[in-house]
């Protein structure tokens, strides 16, 4: 039971035994363990404490039940809190077990009122449009709703709690919020606060069940003080997440503005900053105590750098960041799609910067009497320097002066923004799990025991990252020269260094390249070489070549917690790769849909180059130049994916309908953002797929061959690298200018 030594608040919350393990748990388990003052829970005569919660402060009213309504129940509650804890606490509320309260913001309020005068704070009301006239309320009284809550000041109590008695005793309607607030008007002479303001502070919404099941990021959520009603507890929690993510923001621009204020006063000082942080603020107090540590991250010299769009300036042209341009559409010039659709994480980064602008703007509304309302956004401009992001927006605003003459006028306003990034934050998790563990190591012999004593070493603890097999799975139709390279690259990355990893291969004959015998002796030699080599072959002579079916023979030979990675044989990786598959692949929870570089055609790359071109052709996977001239990012491919069996099997697996080139690999990964397994998507620098010629084979459905022909074109160059070939080469324009005369425009 939390008590603030002030006194400030003491909070009563009605509830009933049903919702002692639900909902009154959820409630002292999030907001109400952070009460600047005293919570209670109270409820029926017969309610005992939950096994699930031991330590919930409840209070079991005597001669109460959990009948509806319960103005009993409210008014003995009142008087409980008065008779016990009248003389200790400034102000006193009454909420319900689907309220979440603010508390920060709460007490911010609470010690902005003289709680000396009599004070019934809440959200007005007078009933719905079916209950006017029937609630016995005169012209100019009113109640205030119990669901958002209701504060009352120490003196309404004290004039109040003395007539609860007389106050059960003539009640007119079955709503407790009305009859409290008849008790109030009546024995202290006042209403509850006629405040348009109220609504949003003390807010409650109105969609019933669904209220705060879906995004947080509104303005309501953001303004207010207390949420009503969270029926479900798991969202009380998540709420309760979301307050205190808000509030790691709220510190984090904290620590900002301080590393600011440190660095502009080595600025005024005329010292060295980096010196300067290094100096005690007095005798034996250091400005950073863990400066020293090896784990200490602040950096005033990239934190301390002050606000605007200039805090990174370029030393050369090649390091000029260009702007993104934003409209209903992103025009970027650094991505291979000009002009897309705004991708939800920008979507959501601006819906914030407007947020917290308007906010900012409207802090003082009320003494100035006027509110400035967003309409919409008709152009912007971003971009992400080595500092943090910065925004220009073209907004266009609602002026509303409500004081005085009143005045409505649309204005337009530019937005300067920059937002800094907050400093570097290192965390180990595994499977998901946060390693509370920071002093574990692994891997490490004891060296006294070895060296020493000569006992023998400790079996060294297994990690559950680095032990986990990766089952490689390649399927393959001729093409031995390309294998023969992969196999290659598989021996330098797996095979000498012992790394846990198994090789399965569905092999299928091939109609024009006979090339099984070579495959198979292939393998065999690395198995001579390497003998704890686990690479195996399925041969499949009785189906043609298909992808999906290949795959899906390889999960058939596997066991339902295998790690499985399918790969293809042009696909380039290496041992940071294989990481990140352990990494981001957990069982039952996540699956990891890497986003590979793709090489372009070095015929056309190194055009200009021809004594290069041949080297070139020959390397595999360059993953030392991972630039646009050299290659894209496959956003759009899928096939290369890691995930375990029995995830692979609830799923549904591939569509083994589909035959030839292409589509398996985007119907199983829409399967998978439906399914319940989240999907992880990431550019991966340590998988290249080098070049070679698609080619469509003529059978293939229209989807198909429309996807197979986008890929070929695609892979050929980039926009700038096919500009200078058509611009340099007279016979491309020749053609072009002949193609030109042959389709007029009107024949």
């Amino acid at each position: 039971m939390t008590e603030d030594k002030n006194g400030l608040v003491i909070v009563g919350v009605m509830t009933a035994q049903k919702y002692l393990k639900t909902r009154a748990k959820a409630v002292w388990e999030t907001w109400g363990r952070e009460v600047p003052g005293k919570i209670i829970f109270f409820s029926s005569e017969e309610s005992k404490v939950p096994d699930n919660c031991p330590d919930l402060p409840l209070v079991s009213l005597p001669k109460v039940d959990d009948s509806y309504p319960p103005q009993k129940k409210s008014f003995l509650m009142l008087k409980y809190m008065w008779d016990n804890y009248g003389s200790k606490f400034e102000w006193f509320i009454r909420a319900d077990d689907d309220v979440y309260i603010r508390t920060d913001r709460l007490k911010k309020l609470l010690m902005s009122v003289d709680s000396g005068k009599p004070m019934y704070i809440g959200q007005a009301g007078r009933g719905n449009s079916e209950e006017i006239g029937q609630l016995a309320l005169k012209y100019d009284e009113n109640f205030c709703m119990g669901g958002p809550g209701v504060i009352m000041s120490k003196e309404t109590m004290k004039k109040i709690v003395p007539h609860v008695k007389d106050c059960l005793g003539n009640l007119y309607t079955t709503h407790e919020d009305v009859e409290l607030g008849r008790c109030v008007k009546k024995y202290a002479g006042i209403p509850c606060t006629w405040s348009y303001e109220m609504q949003s502070i003390l807010y409650h919404n109105s969609s019933g069940d669904q209220s705060f099941t879906g995004n947080l990021k509104k303005r309501e959520v953001h303004q207010a003080i207390t949420l009503h009603p969270i029926k479900s507890p798991p969202y009380m929690y998540r709420l309760h997440n979301y307050m205190r993510a808000l509030k790691i923001q709220d510190l984090q621009h904290e620590r900002i503005k301080l590393h600011r204020d440190i660095y502009s006063m080595a600025e005024l000082l005329r010292e060295n900053v980096r010196e300067f942080i290094r100096k005690p603020i007095a005798e034996n107090v250091k400005l950073f105590p863990n400066s020293d540590r090896e784990n200490y991250f602040g950096d005033t010299l990239m934190l301390g750098i002050p606000a605007g769009l200039k805090s990174f300036s370029p030393k050369s042209p090649s390091e000029v960041i260009p702007w993104d341009f934003i409209s209903r559409s992103e025009y970027s010039l650094t991505d291979s799609n000009p002009r897309r659709r705004i991708h939800s994480d920008v979507k959501e980064g601006l819906e914030d910067i407007t947020r917290e602008v308007m906010a900012s703007i409207n802090s003082c509304s009320r003494q100035r009497g006027r509110v400035v309302e967003e309409r919409s956004m008709l152009y912007g401009y971003r971009r992400v320097d080595a500092y943090g992001a910065d925004t220009i927006l073209d907004l266009l605003l609602v002026y509303r002066k409500y004081r005085g003459r009143k005045v409505t006028l649309p204005v337009r306003r530019h937005v300067y923004v920059h937002q800094h990034f907050t400093g570097i934050e290192a965390r180990e998790v595994i499977e998901d799990q946060e390693d509370g563990d920071q002093t574990r190591q692994r891997n490490f012999p004891n060296f006294y025991s070895t060296f020493l004593f000569n006992f023998p070493p400790s079996k060294p603890e297994e990690d559950p990252v680095e032990d986990k097999t990766v089952h490689l799975v390649v399927p393959l139709s001729g093409r031995f020269k390309t294998f023969k390279r992969f196999i290659k690259n598989y021996e330098q990355v797996c095979l000498s260094t012992n790394a846990k990893t198994e090789l399965l291969v569905i092999l299928y004959p091939h109609k024009l390249e006979d090339s099984v015998d070579s495959t198979f002796n292939l393998v065999d030699s690395i198995k001579l070489k390497y003998k704890n080599a686990k690479i195996k072959i399925l041969l499949d002579k009785d189906n043609l070549f298909s992808r999906a079916k290949a795959l899906d023979l390889a999960i058939k030979h596997l066991n339902n917690n295998d790690l499985v990675f399918f790969i293809d044989v042009d696909v380039a990786f290496t041992n940071e790769a294989l990481q990140r598959v352990r990494l981001n692949t957990v069982i039952n929870k996540k699956i990891y849909f890497p986003i590979v570089f793709s090489q372009y055609d070095p015929n056309y790359v190194y055009y200009f180059d021809k004594s290069n071109r041949e080297k070139k052709k020959n390397q595999f996977g360059d993953l030392a130049n991972l630039s646009e001239p050299m290659g894209y990012w496959r956003l759009f491919g899928f096939g290369i994916v890691s995930l375990y069996k029995r995830d692979y099997l609830k799923i549904g697996g591939f569509n083994l309908s589909i035959e030839g080139w292409g589509k398996e690999d985007v119907d199983f990964y829409e399967k998978s953002v439906r399914s319940y397994i989240t999907v992880f998507r990431a550019p991966d620098p340590n998988l290249v797929h080098v070049y070679h010629k698609v080619t469509c084979d003529e059978k293939l459905s229209s989807t198909q061959k429309t996807m197979c022909k986008g890929s070929r074109y695609e892979t050929l160059a980039s926009k700038d690298t096919l500009m200078k070939i058509i611009c340099n080469g007279s016979d491309y324009l020749t053609f072009s200018k002949k193609r030109s005369r042959i389709v007029k425009p009107g024949n």
